[in-house]
C-alpha cells in the first residue's frame, strides 16, 4: 500500500465529462476543491473510449499547482469498461493523480487495484463511492483496507435506489451515518451527493449545513453556479480558524500527544480535523 494522505480542503467537487476536454480549464477555474473527470455514469458505452483517451491525455501535461484536487472517476472495476480504464491508467507514465471508484461493494476491489497501481509504481490516491448496499454494509471495513484512499463519497442516487428508499435527507440519514462512521474511523474526508435541484438554491444551502453537522467535509455539485454556496457552508469561521492554528502550534510544542488548551484536553485525533481547517484557510489565503 502507498501512503501519503494529508488533509485539505475538499469542501465541494464539480464533475467534468471525458468527452469534453475543452471543458477541463473551467472546470478548475469553478471555484470547486475537487474537480473530477467523469467516465462512468455520464458517458455512454459508446463513447467510453474515446472518453479515456481524453481524460488521460489530460495529465500527460503537467498539472498547475493551483490547490484543485483531480480526480478521474472510473466505471467498476466490476465491469469491462472499468477494467479497461485500470489497464489504461497502468500503461501510462503519467496516470492522474487519484481515480474515484464507483459501486464499491467489497474492500477486495479497493485492495486490488492498490496493489496493481503499486506494482505499475504509481502514486496515485483513491476516492472511493459507497453507493451500494453491499458497500454500506463493508463500509467500515472498506475505510481501513488501503492507505490510498483520501475520501469516502456518499452516492444518494444509487443508495436510494438500492435501500427502496425516498432520496431524501431523513430516509437516507441512517446510510449517511454509517458512512460517516466508517470514514472518520480511519481519517478519511467524507463527501456528500450532489443536490440536483438547480432550482433550489436555499434548499440545497440546508442540505449542505445538514450534511455539515453530520460529519461530512464537502458537497457535490451540479453546476458551477452551486460551488461559492457549498464553500461557504464547509469553510470554518475565523473564530475556528485561530483556535485550529493555536491548537496546532501548541501541540506541535508539546510534543506530548496531548494538550490542555482552555480547561480542555486535546489528544492527537482532534489534529486532523484541525489540519483540515488551516488547509482551508491556506487555500483561501487567509
Amino acid at each position: 500500500m502507498m501512503t501519503g494522505r494529508h488533509p485539505r480542503p475538499r469542501r465541494s467537487f464539480i464533475f467534468t465529462p471525458g468527452l469534453r476536454p475543452e471543458m477541463f480549464p473551467k472546470a478548475l477555474a469553478s471555484g470547486a476543491d475537487i474537480v473530477c473527470v467523469e467516465l462512468e455514469d455520464g458517458i455512454a458505452p459508446k463513447d467510453k473510449a474515446e472518453a479515456r483517451q481524453n481524460a488521460l491525455a489530460l495529465f500527460e501535461e503537467p498539472q498547475v499547482d493551483d490547490g484543485v484536487e483531480r480526480i478521474v472517476r472510473i466505471n467498476s472495476m466490476r465491469e469491462r469498461f472499468g477494467i479497461e480504464d485500470v489497464n489504461a491508467v497502468l500503461a501510462t507514465d503519467t496516470p492522474p493523480p487519484a481515480l474515484m471508484m464507483p459501486k464499491i461493494r467489497t474492500p477486495d476491489e479497493v485492495v486490488m487495484l492498490d496493489q496493481l497501481l503499486t506494482e505499475a509504481n504509481h502514486a496515485t490516491r483513491l476516492h472511493v463511492i459507497i453507493e451500494t448496499n453491499a458497500g454500506l454494509e463493508a463500509a467500515f471495513d472498506i475505510a481501513h483496507c488501503s492507505d490510498r484512499i483520501d475520501a469516502m463519497f456518499f452516492g444518494g442516487v444509487d443508495m436510494a435506489a438500492e435501500l427502496r428508499c425516498q432520496n431524501a435527507w431523513e430516509p437516507l440519514l441512517y446510510a449517511r451515518s454509517r458512512v460517516v462512521h466508517a470514514a472518520a474511523s480511519a481519517g478519511l474526508d467524507v463527501i456528500d451527493v450532489p443536490y440536483l435541484d438547480l432550482d433550489d438554491p436555499d434548499g440545497m444551502r440546508v442540505a449542505a449545513e445538514q450534511a455539515r453537522d453530520l460529519g461530512f467535509a464537502g458537497k457535490g455539485s451540479v453546476h458551477p453556479k452551486q460551488i461559492a454556496a457549498l464553500n461557504e457552508v464547509f469553510t470554518p469561521s475565523e473564530a475556528q480558524i485561530t483556535r485550529a492554528r493555536r491548537i496546532i502550534t501548541e501541540f506541535e510544542a508539546a510534543d506530548t500527544g496531548l494538550v490542555v488548551i482552555d480547561g480542555k484536553l486535546i489528544e492527537k485525533p482532534v489534529l486532523r480535523d484541525m489540519y483540515r481547517i488551516v488547509a482551508i484557510a491556506d487555500r483561501m489565503g487567509e
